[in-house]
């Protein structure tokens, strides 16, 4: 069953869990489970995806529940105008604040975007980050002798494919458990140490503007065992 945010006549949001598919992919032939068909089966209903999240990212993802509203608000998501916050923890200690303004080329499969252009140019890519805690524990990665972590707030106003995962590496600091663009290293120290065998990445909240109700709803999606072994771990009071 899956968890159940928000929901009216026109929209629903579910807290979606890492690991699973928003919608049957060429790229992971292999799986069966998507959230999409869960979602239908499990309310009764069709459901319009409105916007991705990553596989192995957690979090809100919004649903539109007939044709007219869904398009409604996709065109939010085209424009940019809904407010996304993600949460991460992340390798190093990052700065109390910053802009992460570099642009991205589109990231291409071999099988889902065969048709596509592949000499496209980079395109602009913005990325907003506040750190809400930090730490250090008493393992060697590498190197040195203590290994330290933060946990970012991250604000994408732009939405290009893993483009904060893209954009942590990019400053070096990636984001625990990506196994695409992360570090090794970590992502083994947290799999032996901690259990932990997910990407540390949570889509925590969205703002939209209800199109019906003439006014912006907030959507929170609260964390799973994972995240909050981890907080427990590291002294993290969110």
């Amino acid at each position: 069953m899956l968890e159940i945010l928000y929901r009216d006549e026109y929209f629903i949001a579910i807290n979606k869990p890492s690991g699973l598919l928003v919608h049957r992919s060429p790229i992971d032939k292999h799986e069966t489970q998507f959230a999409v068909q869960i979602l239908r089966d499990q309310i009764g209903q069709y459901v319009y995806p409105l916007h991705r999240i990553d596989k192995p990212t957690s979090g809100v993802l919004f649903f539109g529940l007939d044709k007219e509203s869904t398009n409604l608000v996709s065109k939010q998501f085209k424009n940019h105008t809904i407010k996304k916050t993600y949460l991460a923890i992340v390798r190093g200690y990052t700065d109390e604040s910053g802009e992460i303004n570099h642009a991205l080329k589109e990231k291409l499969d071999k099988i889902a975007d065969k048709k596509v252009n592949l000499d496209k140019e980079a395109q602009e890519a913005l990325t907003h980050y506040k750190t809400l805690a930090k730490v250090e524990i008493p393992y060697a990665v590498g190197r040195y002798e203590k290994t330290r972590y933060s946990l970012v707030e991250l604000k994408p106003h732009t939405g290009r494919k893993h483009q904060l995962r893209r954009h942590m590496k990019h400053i070096s600091h990636h984001i625990l458990g990506d196994t695409k663009y992360g570090r090794g290293e970590h992502n083994k120290l947290i799999r032996s140490i901690y259990e932990c065998n997910r990407l540390l990445l949570h889509a925590s909240e969205l703002k939209v503007y209800h199109p019906y109700l003439k006014k912006e709803i907030v959507i929170k999606a609260g964390f799973d065992d994972v995240f909050k072994n981890l907080f427990r771990e590291f002294g993290w009071i969110i």
